[in-house]
Order: structure tokens, then sequence, then C-alpha cells
């Protein structure tokens, strides 16, 4: 979502060598997964361009809105079909369609839909092929599409941004940039409004609030929109966030089971779904991870009373998923910490004073292996025990829960590097890397002063 890069579902050819910067450098082959057609569901949805049925339409009545009822079923049967992949061209847009409606950007979506453009602007989704992932890219032949959906197949799903990337790859294969585009071309949009909306030229969303659809839509914009429960369905985030049972493990655990993770939550239990906390009032922020009060809405952070016996002092910090509706974190990229350190009057930190753990399902780069796995299930608690001598010139004590969200790309890109093996996305890789460092935040931080 970005930044998630070239972590496969399926592998090939794991790459299980002792030199692991040789196994980095083989990377761009390695770590490829194969691009699996048909799957019933995709991504977290950016439902961006929301369609809000018109009054009238050039002084013509529109008929009453009619209630919507659709079944599990039935969304299971939209889902499959809105979700085969690769996915089909949208074909030539209908004759009455103006550019503006036959247009697949979101820039032009957020001409009417403004406050869903702003909102994706500021997503992850937005930034879906960033340069971690377009640094890989660049390294690939433009006619090998099949390895394009490798990628894109979740962070650029459309056929127009698969030709869209070809074309790109062609064009900085032959040493020069395509010319006359004024804004960025459509696969570098990533996971776009048309990305969950559009197919086959026609528009597709969730109810009105109201739980209502507009009865007639001839004379609404781009012929109004079909509406589908499967929007509000959890299975529609679940393709680019959830392995099938047949694809990538370690340890015996898929790569990437969110949606299977949420299954079992007490969230599911309530009839909570993915877009109930990523999405609510049908916002198009999808905040995550990444954003401190995201993970403060979703932890509980509990530090203990403060011993001292024999120049020793002791107590402990609990950290617990208490509104998370999968484990915290979900994925292999994350890191967070929870750390207690003693510090003098000035704030200092002090040397050997430290003590932490790690909340993480730690893998290495070549995903040969679990090295371990101490993420916290829905209502799940570490307790980080604390038991050291007091320093000198300590006065207080400082308990903290750091967040790095990119930990494992940071590692990642450092290796592609370092090795030489970032190839014609250098620069790119180096953006990238710069912006997973800079990712990491202080989700909580709680001072206590030493008793005398």
């Amino acid at each position: 979502m970005l930044r998630r890069i070239l972590v496969p579902r399926r592998i090939r050819a794991l790459p299980r060598t002792p030199a692991l910067l040789k196994s980095i450098d083989r990377s761009l082959s390695a770590l490829r997964f194969e691009a699996k057609t048909g799957s019933a569901l995709l991504a977290l949805p950016v439902f961006l361009c929301l369609l809000v049925g018109c009054g009238e339409r050039d002084g013509v009545p529109v008929a009453s809105p009619a209630p919507v009822a659709e079944g599990a079923s039935a969304s299971a049967a939209f889902l499959e079909r809105h979700w085969a992949r690769p996915q089909a061209p949208q074909g030539k847009a209908p004759p009455g369609f103006s550019s503006l409606e036959a247009s697949l950007s979101p820039v032009d979506c957020g001409t009417c839909h403004a406050d869903q453009y702003r909102d994706w602007q500021t997503a992850l989704h937005a930034h879906a092929m960033g340069p971690g992932l377009i640094g890989q890219l660049v390294n690939m032949a433009p006619e090998a599409r099949d390895d394009h959906q490798d990628c894109i197949r979740c962070h650029a799903p459309l056929a127009e941004q698969a030709d869209s990337l070809a074309m790109a790859l062609a064009a900085s294969a032959a040493n020069h940039s395509p010319t006359g585009q004024p804004r960025p071309a459509l696969h570098e949009h990533g996971v776009i409004c048309a990305a969950c909306h559009v197919r086959a030229h026609t528009r597709y969303g969730p109810p009105r609030r109201d739980g209502t659809a507009p009865a007639n839509t001839e004379n609404l914009p781009h012929g109004g929109f079909v509406v589908s429960q499967a929007f509000s369905d959890a299975r529609f985030c679940s393709a680019c966030h959830q392995f099938q049972p047949d694809e990538f493990a370690l340890n015996g655990k898929l790569l990437e089971n969110t949606y299977e993770e949420w299954k079992d939550s007490p969230q599911a239990a309530a009839g909570q779904s993915c877009q109930s906390c990523h999405m609510p009032a049908r916002s198009h922020l999808w905040r995550g991870i990444h954003d401190p009060e995201m993970v403060r809405s979703g932890v509980r952070f509990t530090p203990d009373e403060i011993e001292l016996a024999r120049g020793t002092l002791r107590t402990g910090l609990s950290v617990r998923n208490t509104g998370t509706g999968h484990y915290f974190p979900t994925y292999v990229t994350p890191r967070v910490v929870a750390e207690i350190e003693q510090v003098d009057a000035k704030g200092h930190f002090l040397p050997k004073t430290r003590g932490d753990r790690n909340i993480q399902r730690q893998v290495p780069l070549d995903l040969s292996r679990e090295i371990a796995d101490t993420r916290l299930p829905p209502g799940g608690e570490l307790h980080l025990d604390y038991a050291l001598p007091r320093h000198p010139r300590a006065t207080a004590l400082v308990y903290r829960l750091r967040v790095e969200p990119d930990e494992f790309y940071a590692r990642f890109y450092r290796a592609l590097l370092a090795d030489g093996s970032a190839g014609k996305g250098k620069k790119q890789i180096q953006d990238a890397l710069r912006q997973a460092e800079s990712s990491g935040f202080v989700a909580f931080e709680e001072r206590r002063q030493l008793p005398d």
C-alpha cells in the first residue's frame, strides 16, 4: 500500500544462501509472486468518487430513490466479478460521455467529489506507486507484463494503468521521458478512484447514506452509479490484505493474514468491518500504522509503579491491543518498540539503563524464515519487566512506545543501495529510504519521577 515493495504472495525460487546481500541482489527475480487471476477479492477500497444522486439534470426529473437490499451471497458474487484479475480494459466510453465523465484520473473525479479527493491525496493509497516500488519496476522490461502484475495487481490495478506503466518503462529503456504529460501518468497515481469504482465505464458504489439508490440514472453524470452492499463488506479489502491458503507462508503462517485475523476478532463479532475503522463516516483517509492517532486509538499504554530497593529500580510497562481488529501490527514491515529508560535532571538518557521489547513479526530480507513473532492479537498484551541499577544521576524514568512503520523497508533499501543492485532505480530507492527512515514516531511517552 505502499509502502510495500516487492513482497511476494508466492516465491518461485526463494534464495537461501548464507550471503544476505547476494540474496538481495537477486531480489527482483526471487521476490516476485505469481499473479493469481480470478481472485474474488482485492484491495482496501478507494471509494473516492462516491456519487450522490441529483434531483434533476437539465430540467428532467429523476425518479424517487429506492431502498437497496443485497445479501451476503450477492455481495460475494459481485466481488468475484469486480476483482477478477488482471482487470479487463474499460473499453470505449459511452457516446454521450464528456471527456470528464470518461476520465479515469483521480484529479478529474475530484472535480465533483472534492472531499473524497482531498482525503485520498493524504492517504497511502494515493502513494501506492511510490519510489520504493517504482525504483524496482524500472529495472523490469516493458514487455514483462506478468512480472508487472505481481506488483500492480494491487498497487495500480487497472488495465489502463498497466498500459501506462509499460509505456513509461519503454520510454525509460529508450533513455527519454514521455512528453506532453501535464500531470503524472495514470499508473503513478496508485490506487485511484476508478480502481474500486469503475468497470467498463460503469460507476459502482455503496448505497447513499440513507440506504437508497437512484431509481433512474439516465440523466445523472456518467450515467449515475450501480449500487452494491459489497462496498461496506470487509471482504472488499481482503485480496490485497489477505494471502490465500496456498500462498506464501513462514512458520506455518501466511505472510499477510489481515482479513483472517479480523474474522477472529471481537470487532468482527460486533459487526465492525475494515471500513468501520479505516473509513469512518465514509472518509477516504485509510489511516493505519503510519498515523500516531490511529495507533493510540487501538492500544492501551500502562506504566507500572516504581519500586526502589537496594539500589535497583523495578517497574514495568504493559502494552495491550484493545482496539485494533487484527494483530498489532498486522504485517512484517513495521516494528514497534516498548522502552523504559532512566534520565537525568536535564532529560538526558543515561547509558546502560534502557530496557526494551519489540512488538514485531521479524523476518530476514530474503524471507527465508521467521525469526520471531511478538505481535499482539486482538486483546493481546505485552509486559516489559524492568529491573536495573539506578544510575547515580537518574532522576526519572521515561516509558515509551516507539513505532517504526517501515522498518523492514528501510533495511531492504539499505541493502539494495549497499550492494549496488538498485540499478536504474538508485535515485528512487534513495528517496524511498529517506521516506522510510523518517516515518517513525513516538506513540506514547510518560515520564515519572524516581522515589527519593
